[in-house]
């Protein structure tokens, strides 16, 4: 089985060159400040893009920006909570995938991904890496797969919630691989990525931008990532095309979303001041060394990206057992 999420997001070129059409929609909104709900705790790879971000995005749309931090149930508390606000701009949603793998998982959600919300603007993608504590006498993914093989079951990995990126990548690789280690779940993908840091776990998909820096501290070792090219943020580490193991690839994208019926200009607004925000060069430097590549888009490009994204991952989970 080929464990493979894209980015089925193809930019046109009215929306590269949307700049000056978005500049006459900008009016004067917002009118107040803004919140940006992130359904994660701090510390993990939304909230980190989101900072970076929100606090160009201040800038742009010369409002306060506050960056808000609603975790619980898989990201559905916060998530909730933008679906209930009043739909006038001024508050908004930083979702990842999880947002559409969540509908294929369970079957009961207290929203509807494509009722309840606004598409915005797709902000970012970013590859994840397989890492290991140091402790793990693997120095490869080949290695570990059979290090893996000869102790079934005595590996274990540190993931959040089920549905979360990082349990999703874990569980796709050991049904790729054919391995069985054991999942250890965390309240969220920092508490995850600590784990790992302190040794209480041995294995991880973690977010390129949550861990390239204690990758390069060595307080865990890199793998291989996930991403059919190489991380800026870590060129030294292989794809897993590279590494000997082609075919397994999981990217997560990150997108802006306010709740249903949000005036059109005022979306419109929105797209203008994050495309704004987002190519600002510090901006794009920060996220670049971190490992996240900017992709902005249309609100109708993100709309058509959540839709195939939900039928994928409806497939995927399918096909994977995960459910």
């Amino acid at each position: 089985m080929v464990a493979k999420t894209a980015l089925v997001l193809v930019l046109s070129a009215a929306c590269i060159a949307a700049d000056a059409a978005a500049a006459g929609q900008l009016g004067d909104f917002p009118v107040r400040p803004m919140r940006i709900i992130v359904p994660f705790p701090a510390g993990d790879s939304v909230d980190m893009v989101t900072r970076i971000i929100g606090h160009e995005l201040a800038e742009a749309a010369g409002q306060q920006v506050v960056v808000e931090n609603r975790p619980g149930a898989l990201g559905s508390i916060g998530t909730e909570l933008v679906a209930r606000a009043t739909a006038d701009g001024h508050t908004l949603l930083m979702a990842n995938n999880p947002l559409v793998v969540r509908p294929a998982l369970f079957d009961k959600l207290p929203f509807n991904v494509l009722r309840d919300f606004t598409p915005v603007s797709l902000v970012a993608a970013v590859p994840f890496v397989l890492v290991l504590h140091p402790s793990v006498p693997a120095v490869s993914v080949q290695k570990l797969i059979a290090y893996a093989k000869a102790r079934p079951g005595e590996l274990n990995y540190a993931s959040s919630r089920r549905g979360s990126n990082l349990h999703v990548a874990a569980e796709l690789f050991k049904s790729f691989a054919g391995i069985n280690i054991v999942r250890v779940p965390y309240r969220g993908g920092g508490p995850a990525l600590m784990a790992l840091v302190r040794g209480e776990a041995q294995v991880g998909f973690l977010a390129v931008v949550a861990v390239s820096a204690h990758v390069r501290a060595g307080r865990m070792r890199a793998l291989g990532v996930t991403s059919a090219e190489r991380s800026v943020a870590l060129p030294g580490v292989p794809t897993f095309a590279e590494a000997g193991v082609p075919g397994y690839e999981f990217s997560s994208w990150y997108g802006v979303l306010a709740p249903a019926e949000t005036p059109a200009h005022r979306v419109a607004a929105l797209n203008g001041h994050l495309r704004n925000a987002a190519y600002q060069s510090d901006v794009a430097d920060r996220l670049s060394r971190q490992g996240a590549e900017i992709i902005i888009s249309s609100p109708e490009e993100f709309a058509r990206h959540l839709r195939a994204e939900i039928v994928n991952w409806e497939k995927l989970v399918a096909e994977s057992g995960l459910r």
